[in-house]
C-alpha cells in the first residue's frame, strides 16, 4: 500500500507560496513577504495590526503626544509673528518710511499695530474725524491680536528668541495643543491685565505677555519633575526686573503674562493622573472664562 505525498504548507494569504514558517501569535503559516519581525520570530500582518490597536500611544509625563518633539507648533508661531511683523511694516507705506518710522523697522506704530493693539478706549480718526476705538468700543479682537503685534524688528527678535528657547522645550514636554493653550492664554492674560490696569487711551503689543506666561511654565513644570529650577530662576528675575526698570513696557501686560502662565502651567502639569485631561481641560476653560469675565468687567467700568 502507497503512502499519500505529504502535501508543504502554505501562506494563508498567499496560497501559491510554501512556507514552513508560522504566525507567533496565531501560529497560521505566512510568507515572506507576509512576515512582521517581531521581539520572538515573526508576525503575520493582521497579528501586527491587532497589536497596534490594542497599544496605548505613547504620552509626555503630562499627557501631551510625543509629537511636540518636532516643535512644529513653536515653529508655526515663530512663522506667524515673523509674517504680521512684515504685514505690519507693508501697512505703514513709503510715506512711513520717507517719514523717518521705517514702517515699523525700528520700533515706530503702524496702521496695522493701531488697529490690533490692545487699547482700551480712544478717539482718533483720519483728516481729524472724530471716530471711537478700543476693546470697551467692541474691538475685543485687539486681546487676540494684540499678542502678534510688535513695535519694530528688534522687539520682536527678542520675542521670538525666547519663544524659540523656551517653546521648544514646554513643547516637548507638554505636546503641541498643552503648549499651544499655554501659549494663547498667557498672551491673552497679559492682554487682559494691560487692559485692566493700563489708562484707557495707551495702546501695548507683543508676544511678550505670551513668553513671561512661557517663563512661568518653564518653572511650574522644572519643579514638578523634581529638576533645578536654576537655569530659568535668574532668567524670569532679571526679565521683571527689566519690565520695571525700563520704560515703554507694559508691567501689567508682563506681569499678567507671567501670573496666567503659571496658573495654566500648574493646571496641566499637577492634573490627578487618573482624570488629567478632563481636569486639564475644565481648568483652562475656567481660566478663560475668568479672563473673559474681568475684560468684560473693565468695558463696564470705561462705559459708566
Amino acid at each position: 500500500m502507497s503512502e499519500s505525498p505529504v502535501t508543504a504548507p502554505v501562506c494563508y494569504r498567499h496560497p501559491s507560496k510554501e512556507t514552513y514558517v508560522r504566525c507567533t501569535r496565531c501560529e497560521r503559516p505566512i510568507c515572506p513577504d507576509c512576515m512582521n519581525e517581531a521581539s520572538v520570530g515573526h508576525q503575520c500582518p493582521e497579528c501586527v495590526a491587532q497589536g497596534k490597536r490594542t497599544q496605548r500611544p505613547v504620552r509626555t509625563a503630562f499627557g501631551g503626544s510625543v509629537a511636540g518633539r518636532a516643535g512644529t507648533t513653536t515653529k508655526a508661531l515663530v512663522g506667524i509673528n515673523v509674517v504680521v511683523m512684515l504685514v505690519s511694516i507693508l501697512s505703514g507705506g513709503a510715506n512711513a518710511v520717507a517719514g523717518g518710522g521705517w514702517g515699523g523697522l525700528l520700533g515706530g506704530g503702524t496702521p496695522l499695530t493701531e488697529w490690533g493693539a490692545v487699547l482700551g478706549s480712544a478717539v482718533y480718526g483720519p483728516a481729524g474725524d472724530v471716530v471711537p476705538h478700543g476693546i470697551a468700543q467692541g474691538e475685543w479682537y485687539r486681546l487676540f491680536t494684540a499678542m502678534f503685534l510688535h513695535y519694530g524688528v528688534l522687539h520682536l527678535l527678542m520675542n521670538m528668541y525666547a519663544l524659540w528657547i523656551l517653546g521648544r522645550e514646554l513643547e516637548r514636554a507638554l505636546g503641541p495643543a498643552r503648549f499651544l493653550a499655554l501659549y494663547l492664554l498667557a498672551g491673552l492674560g497679559g492682554n487682559v491685565a494691560a487692559y485692566l490696569f493700563a489708562a484707557p487711551n495707551s495702546m501695548t503689543a507683543g508676544a511678550s505677555t505670551a513668553v513671561f506666561g512661557l517663563m512661568a511654565g518653564i518653572f511650574v513644570v522644572l519643579k514638578r519633575l523634581n529638576l533645578s529650577v536654576a537655569p530659568i530662576l535668574p532668567i524670569i528675575v532679571i526679565n521683571v526686573i527689566f519690565t520695571f526698570v525700563i520704560s515703554n513696557i507694559s508691567v501689567a501686560g508682563h506681569l499678567g503674562g507671567l501670573v496666567v502662565g503659571a496658573v495654566v502651567a500648574a493646571i496641566l502639569a499637577y492634573a490627578p493622573k487618573d482624570r488629567r485631561t478632563l481636569v486639564q481641560g475644565i481648568g483652562c476653560a475656567a481660566v478663560l472664562v475668568l479672563l473673559l469675565a474681568l475684560a468684560i468687567y473693565r468695558t463696564a467700568a470705561l462705559m459708566i
